[in-house]
């Protein structure tokens, strides 16, 4: 126990250490991560640090899930589900029998045991390519359906993945069964997803104590995600489902104390899951030495070759037509949604990353059938697996921010963004409207204190004018909010200084300190988060 202590804290390390260099170098730390593992993975002496399956699939994947569900916009969801469903639904399963179809005609593979390795690496990872797309700033319609794609595409994997396991096992496929069954457990996880969603708000309303909230905010995904997942569904779209439940709804169901705990506390655990994921996706480098000694280097180079180019050329041979044939055929689609430039389904394209998921499932294969027959090709998918992962990851992901600027998509949701911001100000404005006549209708009602009704307003009054002019400033000047922002965080600073000055000086006790620190850091990260979003 104490030896695993000390590995998770060499790993922490580790990852604290190559998050300062992907800083630094601008590279996203999940690619440096996966290198940092395979480096270390090849160093001898060092403790072997192996990856349960069972720890991806039933631990680390639903909260990862879910917090990107309560993150994800649900109208925006809604808005482009035609593209998240083509992309989520039918590039996966285009994906699996593309990769599938490579495994039997080039590799061997019977069409059973083809489709077990398709399932596993058809679904591409987001987090990633959503951490370049940020930082690049493409349009908001693209992170939108990458993230979309991102939450539901495991679902589909995850469920082709069991048939196709099954059919290796029974010898035998009925596709007519399976489709009915996978409409089934789509159809109840979903139901599943809205009564926890539903079930978890109205619990956490009613207990209104945010540490306790915050605790059950964990046990969600989870209790979303374990009950289909055991009974042979993913359990995917159950926590995505609460997800995006919790994320149009909670808004008036969570306290204001529990969100701002909440938001930091799960940025913290999300970050050190993800952190930890591809770490140790890099780390399985030894193990899977060892399962293909067996195999010549030649086989293995070119088994790796054929199936990564067919994963990589099957979503570009989806994106396309699914892009735009539909408004070939039908008008009323072209008139109501037309269709994009040929970059943003390129861009779509190239980012087919692969990540943990893929590699969990792989693991997970069974090591013999029912008939007590060892599971075919098992190692030979097992590397397969991890070498997609490598060059999706590592080749594409490195790849990607130069292929979006030869697109010409740098900056192209720089407009949408000011958009944005303009629209944000004015539903502030309206906002303390709304407050500014409450206060009107309550000096009605009420018997109120003169100077109090005096001071509440002159407090509002002053907070209107001021996105009054923010709004002025960002319809004459983009970046005019940019250095109001820098002086009031310098003025922030001097106020930091003084308190800390009398705090060291025995002016001020440690706990009026603690108090005012805090205002102060709500203040700074709210202009943090301000210039971000410029």
């Amino acid at each position: 126990m104490i030896r695993t202590i000390q590995i998770l804290v060499l790993l922490f390390i580790v990852i604290a250490a190559v998050g300062v260099a992907a800083k630094r170098l601008k590279i996203p730390a999940a690619i440096l991560l996966v290198l940092a593992g395979i480096v270390l993975a090849l160093i001898p002496g060092l403790p072997d640090v192996r990856l349960a399956p069972e720890v991806v699939l039933l631990l680390v994947l639903p909260p990862i899930i879910y917090s990107s569900a309560v993150a994800m916009s649900w109208r925006e969801f809604h808005a482009n589900l035609r593209p998240i469903s083509l992309l989520a639904i039918g590039c996966v399963a285009f994906t699996t029998v593309a990769a599938a179809a490579s495994a039997h005609w080039i590799l061997g593979f019977s069409w059973p045991v083809g489709f077990v390795l398709g399932a596993i690496v058809s679904p591409p990872d987001a987090m990633a390519p959503l951490s370049i797309a940020r930082r690049l700033q493409l349009p908001k319609r693209l992170l939108v359906i990458l993230e979309g794609e991102g939450l539901a595409n495991d679902a589909t994997a995850l469920i082709l993945y069991r048939f196709a396991v099954v059919a290796v096992s029974a010898g035998a496929f009925s596709y007519s069964r399976a489709a009915g069954l996978f409409a089934g457990i789509v159809a109840s996880e979903i139901l599943w997803g809205l009564v926890v969603g539903w079930a978890m708000l109205r619990l956490r309303r009613w207990i209104r104590e945010p540490q306790i909230e915050i605790l059950l905010s964990v046990l969600t995904p989870f209790i979303a995600y374990w009950p289909p997942q055991h009974l042979g569904g993913s359990g995917v779209l159950a926590t995505v489902t609460a997800g995006l439940y919790v994320s149009w709804n909670g808004g008036s169901l969570i306290s204001a104390a529990t969100r701002l705990q909440g938001i930091f506390f799960w940025d913290v655990l999300v970050y050190l899951i993800e952190g930890l994921v591809f770490l140790i996706t890099g780390l399985q480098t030894r193990a899977l030495l060892r399962t293909i000694g067996g195999y010549p280097i030649s086989e293995l180079v070119l088994s790796a070759a054929v199936v990564s180019l067919a994963v990589i050329l099957a979503r570009f041979m989806w994106i396309f037509p699914a892009t735009y044939l539909p408004r070939r055929l039908i008008p009323a689609l072209a008139r109501h949604d037309p269709a994009p430039p040929w970059q943003w389904p390129f861009a779509l394209a190239f980012t087919g990353v692969r990540g943990i998921v893929s590699l969990a499932a792989a693991l997970a294969v069974p090591l013999v059938l029912t008939s007590g027959q060892p599971f075919p090709h098992r190692d030979l998918i097992l590397f397969l697996t991890y070498a997609v992962i490598v060059v999706t990851l590592v080749g594409q992901g490195l790849l990607l921010p130069a292929v979006i600027r030869g697109l010409g998509l740098v900056d192209a949701g720089a407009c949408e963004r000011y958009g944005d911001r303009i629209e944000e100000i004015e539903a502030r404005r309206l906002a303390i409207e709304s407050a500014i006549e409450q206060l009107h209708q309550l000096a009605a009602e009420r018997e109120l204190p003169a100077e109090l009704m005096q001071d509440l307003h002159t407090h509002y009054r002053g907070r209107l004018q001021h996105f009054e002019h923010e709004h002025g400033e960002a319809e004459q000047a983009p970046h005019a909010a940019e250095a109001q922002d820098e002086i009031e965080l310098l003025l922030i600073s001097a106020e930091r200084k003084r308190i800390n000055e009398l705090h060291h000086g025995g002016a001020l006790k440690d706990e009026a300190r603690r108090r005012i620190e805090r205002e102060l850091d709500l203040r700074q990260a709210h202009l943090a988060n301000h210039s971000h979003r410029h």
